[in-house]
């Protein structure tokens, strides 16, 4: 990757990847509706909405990849989040074949499986399970990567990421976070792998507390040098049974009736053995 477009720059993932990422590209176009600090000698601006599609077209003229990262990270108000999420990770893609960018890094998080117990492990082969109107805008991002394959040739490594604070300040920040360095060696992957195609992936650096099954992830090089462990600062705090039960935790509890269910096989036996 020569020119390469960031998405969402000025956000918190993109101010910390950006050191990260500009020594290993050419060129590093960053795109957001406002201006990032301190832009390097290989970096430039690009002020564009997403939500309007000639905007978002002319944003990716002459870019060789996207790193996508755009988007509202939080939140139940789902008029933003299909304004935002939806309307502006199709938007890119749209772009992306019309200019013919056949790259793309997908920001996407655990909050498209956020409904699996903790303990369970999962794997990015297991069904979708959103925990929250985010998590369920993530799950569309990877079926638009996916579409974007099948009929563009785009490839797209969807990093589902865990925690990407500067540290972990929780026991299930700990079992998630990823380091910005690990997460850009994650990206740069994405932007380079000859075998990737619409790929899913979990970003989580070193845990010892393992939730998710990232093989393919080893698989495509990944070597993560981070253990959340060694960088956590643990704060006070409490969650609730059902942010206890799940690993969405507190998304999982937006707009929730209190009812703990599972969906396993184990579950679903004993619900039959209820209904019987």
């Amino acid at each position: 990757m020569k020119r390469v477009a960031m998405t969402g720059a000025a956000g918190r993932v993109g101010t910390l990847l950006r050191p990260l990422l500009r020594s290993h590209v050419e060129h590093l176009s960053l795109i957001d509706l406002q201006e990032p600090d301190g832009l390097g000698e290989n970096e430039s601006f690009v002020k564009a909405d997403l939500t309007k599609l000639d905007e978002a077209t002319a944003a990716l003229k002459d870019v060789d990849g996207v790193v996508h990262l755009a988007g509202i990270a939080s939140g139940i108000d789902m008029n933003a989040i299909l304004h935002a999420n939806v309307l502006g990770t199709y938007n890119l893609y749209e772009a992306a074949r019309t200019n013919k960018v056949h790259r793309v890094v997908y920001a996407s998080s655990n909050h498209a499986t956020g409904f699996y117990p903790r303990g369970q492990l999962v794997s990015p082969l297991d069904p979708m399970r959103p925990d929250s109107p985010y998590g369920l805008s993530k799950c569309w991002g990877e079926l638009v990567a996916g579409l974007y394959y099948d009929t563009s040739g785009i490839r797209s490594l969807s990093i589902r990421i865990g925690n990407a604070g500067t540290y972990p300040n929780s026991e299930r920040s700990v079992a998630i976070w990823i380091s910005a360095r690990d997460l850009a060696q994650l990206v740069r992957i994405g932007l380079s792998h000859p075998l990737i195609a619409a790929t899913v992936v979990y970003g989580v650096s070193d845990a010892e507390e393992i939730w998710w099954d990232n093989g393919l992830a080893a698989r495509l090089g990944y070597q993560p040098q981070d253990r959340p462990r060694d960088h956590a600062r643990i704060e006070e705090g409490s969650e609730g049974p059902v942010a206890l039960a799940f690993q969405g935790g507190g998304f999982c509890e937006i707009n929730h009736d209190g009812t703990i269910r599972m969906r396993d096989a184990e579950g679903l036996a004993k619900s039959l053995e209820t209904v019987e």
